[in-house]
This record gives structure tokens, C-alpha cells and sequence, in this order.
């Protein structure tokens, strides 16, 4: 880990941890480009995650602040799906730890390709048409199954993460896309936090770098946060289905290729 007292490296940390708050922000995914940037200093893949999933905690808890603020998200409609996220997430901690991840390695590919289909070629996968803001809690059993089984994902690996709980909280529950943005990013906090935890108490985290990484993060989430805000649908959409192309690609290339 000597390399990590260069300069270089701790700018470079910094730039991609900018950029990565920034994509979580709007459409989730950073882990795309902070993920391979620890690999590539040599950390083992276990501490990887757990160090990921400090700085992403930064990041995530920005984004969900903001978008709290801006009363896109109502922390009392949604506690449901809180305890459950926090349940699936201390399982896939625990999971990622005694199942073989190969067979995830091959289907996640398949999955996220899926949900960028299903984007392009549904016009009111990712828009505002015949969508309003909750006026209740949701029902909770919906809430109890979306949670548990992406705060398991999320604990497990993580990739395209923000894109399955945008996506699903659309078609769950009607949301306007901001607020489906906003309880994404509440939720990936919740499970990001607790896999934290669990990898923190295992000892695989670094942590001087995933707090440096983090408030990198956290500054880039601001950002992308506020001009997801500000932007609207036009910035969004496009975004989003580009980002999720990615992570398919880059996942395909790594688990066939």
C-alpha cells in the first residue's frame, strides 16, 4: 500500500470519486468507476467492497439529504422499506462471504441489460407521464419485498443498485421520476451504511482512503443531486440509460469476455 502515499494516487482517488458521487446522485452506478479505481492500488476484493461501501455512504447520504430538502422524499411513508432494506443488506453482507459468486458474475450482465431495454423501449419506464407524489404510505408489503431484495443485492455486490430501485419504484408505486431518484438514494444510504457495518467489523476496510474517496463523493453527490433537481426528465433519462448500458457492458466484458 506504499503507493497510496503518491500524490497521484490521491488525486486520482479524488477525481474519481467526484465523478462517482455525481453519477450516483442523479442515476446510481459510481461503483462503476470507484470499484475498479481501489482494485487497480492493489486492496484485496473484500476490503474493496467494504472500503466502497464507506465512501459511497458519504456520497448516498448527500444525495439523499438534498433530495430531502427539496420534499422529494418523506422519510415517514417509507419506514418500511427502511427495516426491511437494513434486513436484506445485513444478509447479503453475510452472503457475499459464503456463496459463490460466479453464477452472479454471469446473470447480473443479463439483468442490468435488461433493465436498459426495458428503458429504451418503454416510454414510461423512466418519465413523470401518469405520476404523482404519494399523498400516503405505500403499501407495506411492497415495501417489504422491494426492500429485502435489494438491500440483499446491495449487500451481496451492488452494481446498477440505484438503477433497480429507480426503476422498480416507478412501476411500484407511480412515483415522478425525482421522487423515485430521491427513495433511491435514501435506500442505497441504508443499505451502503449497514454493509459498512458488517464489513467494518470484519475488518475489510480501509478506512483513511474510503473517507478521502467518500468526501470526494460526497461533494460530487451534492452536485449531481442539483442538477438532477434542477434539470429534470431531459438530463435524467439519457443519463440514466447510458449509465446502465455501461455497467452492463462492463460487467458482460468481465464475467464472458
Amino acid at each position: 500500500m506504499e503507493l497510496l502515499l503518491e500524490p497521484s494516487h490521491w488525486a486520482l482517488l479524488a477525481v474519481i470519486g467526484l465523478i462517482a458521487g455525481f453519477i450516483d446522485a442523479v442515476v446510481g452506478g459510481g461503483g462503476l468507476l470507484s470499484i475498479p479505481a481501489l482494485l487497480t492500488l492493489g486492496i484485496a476484493p473484500h476490503t474493496v467492497l467494504g472500503t466502497n461501501k464507506l465512501a459511497a455512504s458519504f456520497g448516498s447520504s448527500m444525495a439523499a439529504w438534498t433530495y430531502y430538502r427539496q420534499h422529494l422524499f418523506k422519510p415517514s411513508f417509507w419506514y418500511m422499506a427502511f427495516i426491511a432494506t437494513f434486513i436484506g443488506a445485513v444478509l447479503g453482507s453475510f452472503l457475499v462471504y459464503l456463496v459463490d459468486t460466479q453464477w452472479l458474475e454471469k446473470v447480473l450482465p443479463l439483468l442490468i441489460i435488461g433493465i436498459a431495454i426495458y428503458s429504451l423501449v418503454s416510454p414510461n419506464a423512466i418519465s413523470d407521464v401518469n405520476c404523482q407524489a404519494p399523498s400516503s404510505k405505500p403499501p407495506a408489503k411492497q415495501q417489504w419485498l422491494q426492500g429485502l431484495a435489494l438491500g440483499t443485492y446491495d449487500g451481496f455486490a451492488g452494481p446498477g443498485i440505484g438503477a433497480f430501485w429507480t426503476v422498480t419504484s416507478g412501476s411500484l408505486y407511480k412515483l415522478p421520476l425525482l421522487h423515485s431518484c430521491g427513495l433511491a438514494r435514501a435506500m442505497t444510504f441504508t443499505s451502503n451504511l449497514t454493509a459498512l457495518t458488517i464489513f467494518g467489523w470484519l475488518g475489510q476496510v480501509e478506512w483513511q482512503i474510503g473517507l478521502w474517496m467518500g468526501l470526494c463523493m460526497m461533494l460530487g453527490s451534492f452536485i449531481g443531486a442539483r442538477c438532477a433537481i434542477k434539470f429534470g426528465m431531459p438530463f435524467i433519462r439519457p443519463l440514466f440509460i447510458l449509465i446502465v448500458l455501461m455497467i452492463a457492458a462492463n460487467l458482460a466484458w468481465s464475467a464472458w469476455l
